[in-house]
């Protein structure tokens, strides 16, 4: 539960990577009458949590979506260790116990390479400089920019679709222009992405789920 000042109204949403509830809600209001509200929305919660998507692990065999494509997870154990894109799979080398760690090391790296490349590209159109660009894994940001310049991605983007990475991408480096969310850096961001990222944001909050199941379970 947390208050918020600026909140006007209650919040709820389910955080199936952690398996909890966040409520927000207004500073003035009784925290009585929040929980009675979470109450009555029983039948929402039990939908989502019925929604929710099972953990996909790195197993041989296994589809993953790599840049929005489903790629199936192939094990080489006579090979030498490393994994290497071949069409539609993934194929991995070395032991069977190896394969999950290589394949996540695999996919931050590809996602470091897009991210940083992708970065670079749009801070140009923007006019703006970028100190740094890393990649981790947070349990609820895709990505953040700080006042210094040093730009964090989540390393699931290079799951997803190129647009909804891009899109991703426009929006932290729209923040070197405008710290903030107003109409100002709402139109630097549909500037930089070339239209209404709507479609996108959408797309993205889809697909949320289903990303961050990867690698887990």
């Amino acid at each position: 539960m947390m208050r918020l000042r600026r909140s006007r109204r209650l919040r709820l949403r389910v955080d199936h990577e952690a398996g909890v509830l966040k409520l927000t809600m207004p500073w003035r209001q009784s925290a009585k009458s929040a929980l009675d509200w979470v109450a009555g929305q029983r039948p929402w919660i039990d939908r989502q949590l019925a929604a929710a998507p099972a953990g996909l692990p790195f197993n041989d065999g296994a589809i993953i979506p790599v840049e929005g494509v489903e790629r199936r997870i192939v094990h080489q154990p006579g090979t030498r260790r490393g994994v290497r894109l071949e069409g539609e799979s993934l194929l991995v080398g070395g032991p069977a116990e190896s394969l999950p760690g290589a394949v996540e090391r695999w996919l931050r790296t590809l996602a470091r390479e897009r991210l940083s490349h992708t970065t670079a590209a749009v801070a140009a159109q923007a006019g703006v400089t970028v100190r740094s660009v890393s990649v981790g894994d947070p349990v609820s940001r895709w990505g953040s920019c700080s006042s210094s310049g040093a730009i964090r991605f989540s390393w699931r983007l290079i799951l997803a679709p190129p647009e909804v990475l891009r899109f991703v991408v426009t929006h932290e480096v729209a923040h070197r222009l405008h710290m903030d969310h107003s109409p100002a850096f709402k139109a630097a961001e549909e500037r930089l992405f070339g239209g209404p990222v709507a479609a996108a944001r959408s797309e993205l909050r889809r697909l949320s789920p289903s990303l961050r199941a990867v690698g887990r379970g």
